[in-house]
């Protein structure tokens, strides 16, 4: 009977231990597994269009311009941009009509009622590389790759208490940009041990809404070609598309900075003559 009991108890022993190990084994697996996102925060970027003062840097707009059309075309449209905003950037109209009719664009109908094809012109936008989001989809893994043209203002990390008070009296609007950069950064980063990723889909901490996403890495070195001798860099690609999107987004940020500043300044100075006014209308009134 006491072998009995004592075999029962030593197996009672090594369940537990083996219960123990397992649901050890459990934690340190879900301990990997992120309870945010993204992972980390995007990396503050020290753009030319920061500040009250920012503008856009129009050599940098046309390099993110070429890594938009050589790389990013390919699966992202950009509806909302029309061929003529781009004298914008420094191009002439001469340039622009040459831009708008590499590509194609529907029209019609006809005068039998048939929809065709031509060349486009500077009051086309972008066309799209699909015919509509299901076809998009169907060669994206189910997923639709996003409209680039607002992407730069609908994309973005939440600061957070303290600091987007801070950014209210600095005019931070630069969350866009910056995600948008070190997500095509971040795909050279590895998960960490005990990680599961989907299959088919990528690892990137700075995605915003999941561990991994089902675009693969878009660029790397020396991918796309510059005329103006800048580094044919992934780091120099990402800042450039990043600042074109920006610009795609809010194309006339310069001249609404302006706008701000001058409404600033003639409230500053109507603010002083109306103190000015009170003093003098009421200096001679006993209190």
């Amino acid at each position: 009977m006491n072998r009995v009991l004592k075999g029962l108890a030593a197996l009672g022993i090594a369940a537990a231990v083996s219960g123990g190990a397992a649901l050890a084994a459990e934690e340190a697996h879900n301990a990997a597994e992120p309870t945010h996102f993204p992972i980390h925060k995007p990396h503050e970027m020290d753009w030319s269009f920061a500040g009250p003062f920012g503008k856009y840097d129009k050599g940098q707009l046309q390099r993110g311009l070429k890594v938009y059309k050589e790389v990013c075309s390919a699966c992202h449209s950009m509806k909302l941009v029309a061929f003529r905003t781009l004298e914008e950037l420094g191009y002439s109209d001469a340039q622009v009509k040459a831009f708008a009719a590499e590509y194609e664009v529907t029209d019609g109908p006809n005068a039998d009622g048939e929809m065709f094809t031509r060349k486009a012109l500077p009051s086309d936008y972008f066309p799209p590389p699909f015919a509509n989001d299901e076809a998009a989809a169907a060669s994206n893994g189910g997923a639709a790759p996003p409209d680039m043209s607002l992407l730069a203002k609908a994309r973005g990390v939440e600061r957070g208490f303290p600091t987007f008070i801070f950014d209210i009296f600095t005019m931070y609007a630069e969350n866009g940009p910056d995600y948008i950069h070190s997500l095509l950064m971040g795909y050279d980063e590895q998960p960490p041990a005990g990680m599961e990723i989907a299959a088919g889909t990528h690892y990137n901490p700075y995605f915003i809404a999941g561990k991994s996403l089902a675009m693969a890495k878009p660029l790397t070195d020396g991918q796309v070609t510059y005329d103006d001798g800048s580094p044919e860099t992934l780091d120099q690609y990402s800042r450039d598309v990043s600042a074109f999107l920006m610009w795609a987004a809010e194309p006339h940020l310069a001249e609404r900075k302006q706008t701000g500043l001058s409404v600033l300044a003639f409230l500053i100075i109507f603010a002083g003559l109306l103190y000015l006014t009170k003093r003098k209308v009421w200096s001679a009134v006993p209190h």
